[in-house]
């Protein structure tokens, strides 16, 4: 195996999980008496740029299909870090009726629904059929495509360059990340703006977000590696915004290499910093296996003293991350009863590998949960606040990462 973006030879192994279904592959109740696919999850750590991937063990366009799951508009919080972030970018680059809006991976129109409110010309890129209908029912024009060096060339053949190519929480998803960001390139105007979101690596390493790896997510990204990568295509970084999303994300703004946007000293600060913590230190991505399996096992034990003393376990948030968790953990529906989710996209459905049935949030009133594990653990605030009444018969939160906590 080769690091996809270097072509450098893998030798180091990060993280071995096992195998697992791919994460948003939710079954129906027609599917539990059929096979099931597992497929190899497993991250290497390249020595020389420090990108940390996972292989390409089944075609992105299976993982990213026309019935995917995924909706970002049922999240109250996303929606209102969209909403800050367009307001933000509006202002700061100055944009208008004059301007042209490109978002890559669009998902519903979740960020679009508020660029177009601010009557700024705009498009999505999505590939997923199910969310690319959504947002076209809100009116978001939205193209039905994979993003590369191909498609930009023909979207700015018809269309024009962008003013602003947004670029949030997509690269991690993109196989072929040098052909992804070639397309960015071709995309952006000579003075344009490319904005990126993604997990930081840094953040997963300090606070063992190991549950955070699934197949859907091809790379893990530091700002380092994130730069070097840009600059292979022209494009460099002007500043960077650490943003308490995912655990902890980044947010890059980026520009062509000649473009006149000057650099703000937070890029250098973080480079910085992620040196200091030993990002550039291959030795720094050895030994992370023990950690994710203690959290595993100490999550795995929770819920069998729970099964043995006779309390009832709920779920909230069918998110991939919880995927991880539950089936590298071996979780079923013995120990976890069933996994509250707010979008009907998901309800009715079982998770892929642990086959825990996913339902609405009235099941845990009829059913008086003694604990609610909250799986996407990064909206634990929100979720606590949706679901504070389970106090009223003494029911209590769980969350698996960092380590585990009841309260």
């Amino acid at each position: 195996m080769k690091c996809r973006f270097c072509h450098s030879p893998l030798h180091d192994v990060f993280l071995d999980l096992g195998s697992a279904p791919p994460s948003n592959a939710f079954l129906r109740a027609e599917d539990l008496d059929a096979p099931e696919a597992w497929y190899p999850l497993k991250l290497h750590a390249c020595g020389h740029c420090h990108l940390v991937q996972v292989d390409e063990v089944q075609r992105h366009d299976a993982l990213f299909s026309g019935d995917y799951v995924y909706f970002s508009s049922y999240s109250r919080s996303w929606l209102e870090h969209a909403a800050r972030y367009v307001e933000h970018a509006a202002e700061r680059l100055r944009l208008g009726p004059q301007s042209q809006v490109v978002e890559i991976a669009s998902n519903d129109g979740y960020l679009l629904q508020y660029v177009k409110a601010r009557n700024i010309p705009c498009v999505g890129i999505e590939p997923t059929a199910s969310t690319a209908a959504a947002a076209r029912e809100r009116g978001i024009e939205t193209m039905e495509q994979f993003f590369g060096q191909r498609f930009a060339g023909e979207f700015v053949a018809s269309r024009g360059k962008a003013d602003l190519a947004i670029a949030n929480n997509v690269l991690a998803h993109v196989p072929g990340i040098n052909d992804f960001v070639a397309g960015l390139s071709i995309i952006l105007a000579p003075q344009g703006t490319i904005t990126i979101e993604f997990p930081h690596l840094m953040q997963l390493l300090a606070q063992r977000q190991f549950d955070t790896v699934y197949h859907e997510h091809f790379s893990y990204l530091s700002l380092h590696t994130v730069r070097r990568i840009l600059a292979a295509h022209g494009l460099r970084i002007w500043d960077v915004e650490q943003l308490g999303t995912h655990g902890g994300s980044l947010r890059l703004w980026a520009c062509h290499r000649e473009a006149s946007h000057p650099e703000t000293p937070a890029v250098a600060a973080l480079l910085e910093e992620e040196r200091a913590a030993g990002m550039l230190d291959p030795s720094r991505y050895r030994g992370f296996q023990p950690l994710a399996d203690a959290i595993k096992n100490d999550f795995l034990a929770f819920l069998l003293d729970c099964k043995r003393e006779g309390k009832l376990v709920a779920g909230y948030g069918a998110a991939a991350k919880g995927d991880t968790l539950l089936d590298c953990a071996g979780v079923r529906p013995g120990l976890l009863g069933y996994v509250v989710d707010a979008s009907p996209h998901g309800q009715g459905g079982y998770l892929p590998g642990s086959r825990i049935p996913v339902v609405a949030e009235t099941r845990i009133r009829e059913t008086r949960p003694d604990f609610v594990v909250i799986l996407p653990w990064n909206l634990r605030e929100e979720i606590t606040s949706q679901l504070a009444y389970i106090g009223e018969w003494g029911g209590k939160f769980v969350t698996a990462v960092p380590q585990l906590e009841v309260s």
